[in-house]
């Protein structure tokens, strides 16, 4: 993906005008511009400059009085089912472009591309060429939140085994990732994946005036780094203007990251040292909100100790700190470069710990979540490939219908009593941050009887809000102990539907819930003896983890969705792909084995 197609060419540009241009604005490029009537060719040294040129040149920069067009240059063979979509605002609602994703298909994976740009680029495959044909015509150009949408062909390398050979579920095949490459554990074994190692970055924390003595002149400190560690690494100089730290991303092996993190240490101690600027340089590390509670420990042992082994002092920001748009904390490690560094590795290893955890938790169920962009809902760090970075996200038809405020649900979660305290926090602190932090109303239901052993806790708010809120609750019911530490938290949730829908939720024969049970991994019991409520509503009660009960709540909400629709006669809406894994009735269709046999209740 190194070759660019540069359009929109004046008559008059020359090979040289382009390379006064590239040379300008400081992009390098490989070998000669290949002229042609209104167009040229030429190559970048890798995908990070091509994507530098696109971003700077595209729609943006003038030759002759003509803007010119850059994009990725892709054989008429491999222009079948991937596309690059471009100027997405940072802040759009990732279900919104879900929706408007799936208006044009069934999309297959989504995953966010790093880049310097002020505004959000994805990747999309699609599950046919005509999606993605469909796609370029009608997003091409569209605008969204004043942004214009720029749409175009990257190269689909499994383009060659269209048609016969590739099959609608080739990308779901056990033991494939979602860009193809096989990854770890048996694809027969039905164990979770786990990776060599976690595919998680070692991201920073620094003071700006130090930024440029880490880059060094024209990138060169930088380059020598990134050449001496076998890493990537990102300075994110365009976030938070004006703050007075920044991150960096260090992508590598844990010991690459550890060693790039000792030269930019070692550098800021330099630097700090010449200019007189600080006594002390402590190390900052970011890390994700849902991996700090393991990195502590119970009553903070873990963290004593890591201080205790690198001769360290170690503080952590506050949860008062945290935002949607902030779900990092920072870990502010102070003490010599040598122990710094020490305590960096002991640091990461139980974040990448807890992360492959996370991970292997997911048992390659994600991927049928529809609509659900799992790296978009803030319980992964941002820059990792986890859902999106994520093993596939798929996204099916439109999931929570098209545009406007998604539907708000209620369900219901029952924790042990002894946790209410845990969930509320001091002074009800835990469970209002929580409540920001997922976008939902989060209440505890009045105890039933004095000597009740659970309660319920309210949940409302639209899809990605009930995944952070329920998340975050087994998290810290976890994090707490309420479970064991190798017993995995299985909690019981209640979701309320027409009783009209009831049938459609068990199916002919108690075929649907069944199946449910086989997909899910939930438990998933619809009482037949329960006497409707004043709204004319039934519950459908879930059992699992985290994943298997959301897993189970949104292939019942697509049943909902359907039944509904059926009732509105499909009024304002077009037939579009059905959700993933059902038919029209609700009967599972992907993803089903005829070997599984039901679990009854």
């Amino acid at each position: 993906m190194h070759k660019l197609y540069i359009g929109n060419l004046g008559d008059s540009v020359t090979a040289e005008d382009l390379i006064k241009t590239f040379e300008d604005h400081k992009i390098p490029f490989s070998g000669q511009f290949l002229m042609k009537n209104g167009y040229a060719f030429v190559d970048c040294p890798d995908d990070h400059w091509a994507m530098k040129a696109i971003e700077t040149f595209s729609g943006k920069v003038e030759l002759h009085g003509k803007r010119i067009e850059v994009e990725h240059s892709v054989p008429k063979k491999q222009r079948t089912r991937k596309l690059q979509i471009r100027n997405i605002p940072p802040h759009l609602q990732w279900e919104v472009l879900d929706g408007l994703l799936g208006q044009c298909g069934t999309v297959e994976n989504c995953e966010q591309v790093n880049t310097d740009s002020e505004t959000a680029v994805v990747n999309v495959t699609y599950a046919s060429r005509e999606h993605a044909r469909q796609a370029i015509q009608k997003l091409n150009g569209y605008q969204l939140e004043n942004n214009t949408l720029r749409v175009s062909y990257i190269p689909d390398e499994t383009s060659d085994m269209e048609g016969g050979q590739r099959g609608t579920e080739n990308s779901r095949r056990p033991g494939y990732g979602p860009r193809g490459g096989l990854r770890g554990g048996s694809p027969s074994s039905g164990m979770p994946p786990k990776p060599p190692h976690a595919d998680i970055p070692l991201r920073l924390l620094v003071p700006t005036q130090y930024v440029g003595a880490i880059i060094g002149k024209e990138g060169a400190t930088i380059r020598n780094i990134t050449k001496q560690t076998q890493s990537k690494i990102d300075v994110h100089r365009k976030e938070n203007a004006g703050a007075a730290e920044k991150p960096i991303s260090i992508h590598s092996t844990p010991e690459g990251c550890s060693a790039a993190c000792r030269m930019i240490l070692e550098i800021m101690h330099q630097e700090a040292k010449d200019t007189k600027t600080a006594d002390e340089v402590p190390l900052k590390v970011l890390a994700h909100n849902n991996f700090v509670g393991r990195l502590i420990g119970k009553e903070g042992r873990n963290l004593k100790k890591v201080e205790q082994d690198t001769d360290t002092k170690i503080t952590i920001s506050p949860l008062q700190d945290l935002t949607l748009y902030n779900p990092e904390r920072t870990i502010t490690v102070k003490g010599s470069i040598e122990a710094c560094c020490k305590a960096e590795v002991e640091i990461m290893k139980k974040v990448r710990e807890a992360y492959e955890n996370d991970i292997a938790a997911m048992n390659q169920q994600t991927h049928l979540i529809p609509g659900l962009n799992l790296g978009a809902l803030g319980l992964f760090p941002p820059s990792s490939n986890m859902p999106p970075p994520p093993p596939g996200n798929a996204v099916g038809g439109t999931p929570y219908g098209s545009f406007g405020a998604p539907e708000q649900e209620t369900v219901h979660v029952y924790i042990p009593a002894q946790a209410v305290g845990a969930i509320i926090g001091k002074k009800g602190q835990h469970i209002k941050q929580l409540s920001r932090f997922a976008g939902a109303s989060i209440k505890i239901a009045p105890a039933e009887t004095p000597d009740s052993k659970m309660r319920m806790v309210i949940v409302t708010g639209p899809p990605e809000a009930q995944f952070k809120a329920q998340g975050r609750i087994y998290g810290k019911l976890k994090e707490e102990n309420f479970f064991g530490p190798k017993e995995e938290v299985k909690l019981e949730t209640h979701i309320k539907m027409a009783a009209a829908a009831a049938g459609r939720v068990i199916g002919k024969g108690g075929k649907t819930v069944n199946e449910l049970q086989n997909l899910t991994a939930a438990e998933v019991v619809v009482p037949r003896e329960q006497t409707p409520d004043e709204n004319d509503q039934v519950i459908v009660k879930i059992n699992g983890h985290f994943y298997a009960s959301q897993l189970a709540q949104r292939k019942i909400r697509d049943i909902l969705t359907q039944v509904k629709m059926s009732q509105k006669g499909g009024m304002g809406m077009g037939p579009g792909p059905h959700p993933q894994g059902f038919t029209e009735m609700g009967s599972p269709t992907q993803g089903l084995t005829q070997d599984h046999q039901p679990r009854r209740k």
